[in-house]
Parts: C-alpha cells; structure tokens; sequence
C-alpha cells in the first residue's frame, strides 16, 4: 500500500492474520468455578484459568519428571490459564481411586484453598473414576492432560478437515466420561420399578444421559465419513505430486520445534509463527527451488508431544499420512531443549505407527536441531557429539539456512536413479521434464535424437526405460536404476 511518506509495505501474510486474530480472542478470568454443589451440574464446558498443575511420577529421572512437569506448564499457558503452583507425587503407580492418593489429594486441596486456583490439571490420562474421585475431595474442577491437549487443538483448528478431526478426537474423549446428576438424570424405570413402581413411575426405559450417548455416537459416525471423504481428496492431490517426479520433503517435528519458522524461511509460505505448543495443525504444501536448480514439494505437518492422545492420532491419521509419501522427511528438534533425545523419540514413536499401518517403508530421515542461537558453546558441542549426522541451524538468526540448502541438495541428488538414454527429437515434452526435474550431467544431439546423461527422480526414469536401450550398454544406470 502506497503512503504519504513515499514508502510501501507489503501485504500481510496469512500466518500474520492468523496471528493477529488470535491475539484478539484471548480468555479472560470470570466467576470462580468451585464446585460447591455438583449436583446442579451437567456438562461444564473447560475453562481454565487459575490452575494449579500435580504429576505422578512413577519412572525416569528426576530431571525428566521436571521436564514433563514443565511442558504440562507450557500446555496450560498455551489453553490460556495462569499456572500457580506445580506438585510432584512419587509412586510406582498412580493411584487407582485418585490418580495421587488420599493424603496427597487433601494437600492438594489445600493448595487449591491457598492459592484461590479454579482448575487442577493432572499431568496423565485419568479413568472417569479417578476424575470424580479427585474433584469430590479438591472441590474445584479437574481435568488431565489429554482434555488439555484437546482443548488446544479445538483453540487452534482453522479448516475444515482440522475441526472435524478435533471434534471427533473430543468427542471419543467425552463418550465414556460423561456424567449425570440430580433428579434430571436420574434412570426413568420402564414397566414396573420395584416396589416403588407403579402409575406415574412408568418411563421410557432410556435415561437423558443415554440419548446424549447415542447423539454422540450419531455424530462420530458422521464426521468419520466425513473426514474418509476429505482422505480421498488429500490422496488425489498427493498422488497427483508424486506423479510430477518432484521430490516432497515432509517437515516433521516435535511442537514448537520451529517447523512453520523453517518452512518459511525454505519457501516464503508466510505461515504462522508463535512461541506456543500446537500453534499450527493444518498441514501446508509449498513448493520452493534449490540452489541447483531443483524444484522441491515441502509439506508443514502437526507437531507432536510426549504422550499424545490416542484420539489425536487416531483422528489425524490422514494428516499424519503425508510423511508416507514423502522422499524425505526433515526432521526438525528444538536444541535448546533440555532432552532433545526425548523429543525425537517421541516423533519416531508416532511415525512408526502410521508408517506399519501403511505398509510402505520409512522415508529417509535429516534430522535438523533448530535454535542453535539459544545453546552456549559448550552445549552446542555436546549435541554435535550426541547427533553428529544432523544440521545445525537457527531460523529466528538466520544461521545454517544456507547449509542446510546444500544438504537437501546433497540429500535429494542421492535418492535419484541416473540414465543414460537417446530421446527422440519428438518426445521434446520428455527433455523438458528432465530439465526440470532432474539434473543433466552431458547432453549431446546426434542424427537419432538428443543423447542424455542426467539424473532423476526414479519415477521419471521409469518413464525414460523404454529409451534407455538406444543409450549403450544395458547397466543398471542405463536401465534407471542406480547401482547397489
């Protein structure tokens, strides 16, 4: 836009309106929700706002109990909560009626009392038993890690398919967790009731919690379909990028690695970039060109934690598909972690599953350690020791963008297949795909058409065999395939 003052300013990317609409939505602190009658309650839609945090800790080191701790901290602030306190109980396993035991839960309570906190947020999966054992004794509303991670992800959900995917993930939370009390759901008795039955006391037999378990089923069923209609779409366009013959890179990682940062500085795609867990879910492709000449598809997918729901992964796993058919996935750690080897254990473990339900094989991993700027040198030496194949760069600095350039070049250059062929001067459609997506290494013109020696992707060198006869000598170049 042009301004008085002579100078011009671009036009705001999509990640910066996204941002900018966020900001604008934030959570505010309104009546305290202290369950002084629960009775007179229902369904109590998650609100956080004063929270006190509490974890069992029942294997692993002490500084990975904290850590864990200290990202149940971060997933609160994200949900936009005000974390006021943090307890740690050690057991060998959490406790069956109140996920931390009777005497730790009455000093949660005084905690709660203490603080004035209005929520308690439990750093692991508790049974619906566990959650109603342990809000009668603190009084105050509880809740556990996956509502939280859930509640999130609603926050943060934007297309189409992203919402549909989260409602389901909700909504198979929500299924075996719903309550009912007070005389409005108490079970209406069909035929005779006992010895308290008789006129007046004939019911449908079907209870209101009942009908919303059935509604609830209704919908799952319908946002399933839903969600194998969008699948069949996503499949269209990716098996429509792979049949380009370019390259796709996914960009994988653990939350607020600095995937969407990394993604834009190799693109320019503008995507949204905040310091927060599960800032973007909503996977994005972009293609961009190397420093060779080398076009290049990368795909921005959701970030994962420690502990993801089983719902999310369930839910996403259209999402998640798109590391199967990928050339390469870069992997991308935040190195200012304090367990890094951690956060990619976590990734693997979830990629694993959904490449084994594929049935394909694993793409190649780069693994790219992010915000080398925030590491002192003798940390920055220790992981270089730990992980000596990775890249080492800082996106928010700029440092290593470049380097890395040159790996993926490097990278990208060895999954391809090297021919030797003689192209007719009539397939001129098929030299210009080489010179676009592969990499010419000698091209001479000869009575019988352009003789070529170049590298390509092997689905464009599968379309090449059938001239890789008039090129020489049968060899495995020769036939598009490179050698063992």
């Amino acid at each position: 836009m042009k301004r008085s003052g002579g100078w011009t300013s671009a036009e705001p990317t999509v990640g910066e309106m996204q941002l900018d609409e966020r900001s604008s939505l934030r959570r505010v602190a309104g009546l305290s929700t202290e369950l002084t009658d629960i009775t007179e309650v229902e369904y109590r839609q998650l609100r956080l706002e004063r929270v006190v945090l509490v974890g069992v800790w029942t294997a692993g080191s002490a500084a990975q109990a904290d850590a864990s701790m200290t990202e149940l901290a971060a997933l609160a602030e994200t949900a936009g909560s005000e974390v006021l306190e943090g307890l740690i109980q050690r057991r060998d396993k959490p406790d069956p009626a109140t996920y931390i035991g009777s005497g730790k839960a009455e000093e949660l309570r005084a905690v709660v009392l203490e603080t004035g906190a209005d929520t308690v947020i439990c750093d692991g999966e508790l049974t619906p038993a566990q959650l109603t054992a342990l809000e009668k004794v603190v009084k105050v509303k509880v809740i556990d890690r996956t509502a939280l991670i859930l509640d999130i992800f609603a926050q943060h959900a934007t297309s189409r398919e992203g919402k549909a995917q989260v409602a389901l993930a909700q909504m198979e939370y929500m299924l075996p967790r719903l309550r009912g009390w007070g005389e409005s759901m108490s079970r209406q008795a069909g035929g005779r009731a006992g010895s308290n039955g008789g006129v007046g006391l004939r019911g449908p037999g079907e209870t209101k919690i009942e009908t919303d378990r059935r509604r609830i089923r209704e919908r799952m069923a319908k946002l399933r379909r839903e969600i194998r209609e969008m699948k069949t779409a996503r499949d269209t366009m990716r098996a429509r990028r792979n049949s380009s013959g370019i390259p796709s890179v996914a960009i994988v990682g653990y939350t607020n690695a600095g995937k969407s940062s990394l993604m834009n500085a190799l693109t320019g795609a503008g995507l949204l970039v905040q310091d927060a867990l599960f800032a973007t879910l909503d996977p994005t492709t972009r293609r961009a060109d190397l420093d060779d000449g080398r076009e290049v598809v990368f795909t921005d997918t959701v970030g994962f934690v420690r502990h993801l729901p089983t719902q999310l992964v369930e839910a996403f796993r259209s999402t998640l598909e798109e590391v199967t058919g990928a050339d390469l996935l870069l992997h991308v750690v935040d190195g200012s972690d304090a367990l890094p080897a951690e956060q990619i254990k976590a990734v693997r473990e979830v990629i694993t599953d959904v490449i084994k339900e594929q049935g394909t094989p694993a793409p190649p991993e780069l693994l790219v350690v992010n915000k080398i700027d925030a590491l002192d040198p003798m940390a920055l030496t220790r992981l270089r020791g730990q992980l000596p194949d990775a890249a080492y760069v800082s996106v928010r600095a700029d440092l290593g963008i470049d380097a890395l350039r040159d790996r993926l070049a490097e990278v990208l250059g060895g999954l391809d297949a090297e021919i030797s062929i003689l192209l007719p001067y009539s397939r001129g459609d098929l030299l210009a795909r080489i010179h676009a997506d592969g990499r010419i290494i000698d091209s001479t013109h000869e009575e019988g058409g352009t003789r070529v020696h170049a590298r390509v992707p092997h689905s464009l060198a599968a379309a090449l065999s059938e001239y890789a006869h008039a090129g020489g000598p049968s060899t495995p170049e020769s036939n598009g395939h490179p050698q063992p």
